[in-house]
């Protein structure tokens, strides 16, 4: 089961924890309640990062719960079997992880007026943040070569599928009222700022001391000493613990140490041919 895939909906899905019907239930039978937020992502966007925000921001940025419930506990991932069931059980108002496409997503949200809140990253950090993270995850196929991995990342060979289908479906969702796109790089650069954007958005008022404590306990450097946020409790079955930690940099930019001048140009190319002309600009444009 560890490290192999199967495909639904034209998509590939690890065979550890994930399955074709609690994926067809999520998208058809799931009940999305107003007063749930959702934390939704591409693979390694920032998503912990959002996570550990949205959890101070309801505690007033108080690092009590942040420090005392697992992070999947405070905030199930509603795509897989084990983050179902404890969805399915959390009381309202409920905090919820996905990364699931918007095809796939809950119908039941359209109905609905839970807020969404999309965390984008440039995709080149992201390519190679996901090469790393397959490595030490057994949910993901071994990722082979660089190389390899960016052909297979570019044409969407890999869990969940293409990193641009992703951006480009959830991101036509833009303009409305219950939905909040905002990226890594705006989160690294003006964190302050950021927080106080998600707390107008959700409609929480907190202090400018609060803010900062939200901030302050949101680092990186704060979560990768929490071992509720840091994945070290993270069961064997899931990671290879003696490949790395979960958390690994946390910067913008890395792609640069990785990525050769012909992978990078290779990757230009691509990007090119699926974003142009759809009106959308991002910070590492």
């Amino acid at each position: 089961m560890a490290r192999e895939y199967f495909t639904h909906k034209g998509l590939l899905f690890p065979c550890l924890d994930y399955s074709p019907k609690a994926l067809s239930y999520v998208e058809n039978e799931f009940q999305v309640w107003d007063d749930d937020v959702f934390n939704v992502t591409y693979l390694k966007s920032g998503t912990n990062w959002m996570l550990e925000i949205l959890s101070l921001i309801r505690c007033d940025g108080d690092p009590g719960w942040v420090r005392s419930v697992p992070n999947w506990e405070r905030s199930p991932w509603v795509d897989n079997q084990n983050g179902l069931k404890a969805a399915l059980k959390y009381p309202p108002p409920r905090l919820l992880c996905s990364h699931l496409p918007v095809q796939l997503f809950p119908k039941s949200l359209q109905r609905s007026k839970a807020k969404i809140i999309y965390t984008l990253r440039c995709p080149k950090d992201v390519l190679v943040s996901l090469y790393h993270f397959s490595k030490l995850l057994r949910l993901f196929k071994d990722p082979g070569s660089l190389d390899s991995f960016l052909e297979d990342f570019l044409s969407g060979n890999v869990a969940y599928g293409s990193w641009f289908d992703h951006v480009t479906g959830w991101m036509g969702l833009k303009g409305n009222e219950n939905f909040f796109p905002i990226t890594y790089e705006e989160l690294q650069q003006d964190p302050l700022g950021s927080v106080r954007r998600i707390c107008h958005f959700l409609g929480k008022e907190l202090s400018e001391e609060q803010v900062a404590a939200v901030v302050e306990n949101a680092s990186f450097q704060s979560m990768k000493g929490n071992k509720m946020s840091n994945f070290s409790q993270l069961d064997d079955k899931y990671m290879d613990h003696q490949k790395g930690e979960f958390l690994r940099k946390g910067i913008c930019g890395d792609w640069r140490n990785h990525l050769s001048e012909a992978q990078s140009q290779r990757f230009d190319t691509v990007y090119r041919e699926r974003m142009q002309g759809l009106g959308m600009t991002f910070p590492w444009d």
